[in-house]
């Protein structure tokens, strides 16, 4: 079968379409955004290379010794520059915890999201293109859920959820399931945001 080459002119375009688009013209046009961005960005590289930018690794017992705790910042009398931002209790880095510590920060967040964002999508499209007593138990239930604090509706599915599971699987323990019920309780608290959105555009859609 013959290979079918990329069309230059197709691609040149492709590539003046994106540098004009309206998200990169913001962008440029924002230094706040482009500082956000380079901040994401290193954080989001640091944590996925975690095991080789940190100077420690702080869950290896054999490396850590009790001398060395309580050391204070490398700026600050007494401090080390092997121990930029100091040291814990038990004389682990802190900055190495804190770059490793963001990996599970960074995956819970996103999956969060992306959970919260599939939900939403999903009820709030279905509540706009079918509508009737489907979208009206819908949207009520999103507009009771947007009257309470997000962070007290994750609270709370969290608390139940640790409540119903086995104590083992719920505090966290070897092969447990705590992080996925964060997501859980994050998703479900964030999700009628998305789904207002959503039914919002399917209703004109539909109108059309």
């Amino acid at each position: 079968m013959p290979v079918e080459r990329a069309d230059p002119e197709r691609l040149h375009g492709l590539v003046a379409r994106i540098k004009g688009s309206e998200l990169i013209w913001s962008l440029a046009r924002s230094p706040t955004a482009v500082l956000a961005a380079l901040v994401t960005l290193v954080i989001t590289a640091a944590a996925a290379l975690a095991p080789w930018v940190t100077p420690h690794d702080p869950f290896d017992p054999a490396s850590l010794s009790l001398m060395e705790a309580f050391i204070p910042p490398a700026w600050e009398e007494g401090g080390r520059s092997t121990f930029l931002l100091g040291t814990d209790n038990q004389g682990r880095d802190i900055l190495s915890a804190i770059i490793h510590g963001s990996r599970i920060s960074l995956v819970v967040g996103i999956a969060a999201v992306a959970f919260a964002l599939v939900l939403g999508v999903v009820l709030g499209l279905t509540a706009g293109y079918l509508g009737g007593w489907y979208g009206a138990v819908v949207m009520r239930l999103a507009d009771v859920q947007l009257t309470l604090p997000a962070i007290l509706v994750a609270l709370m599915i969290s608390g139940v959820a640790r409540t119903i599971l086995p104590q083992g699987l719920a505090q966290g323990a070897p092969g447990g399931i705590a992080i996925w019920v964060l997501i859980l309780a994050i998703g479900l608290a964030d999700w009628p945001q998305f789904a207002r959105l959503t039914r919002g555009a399917a209703l004109v859609e539909k109108e059309k």
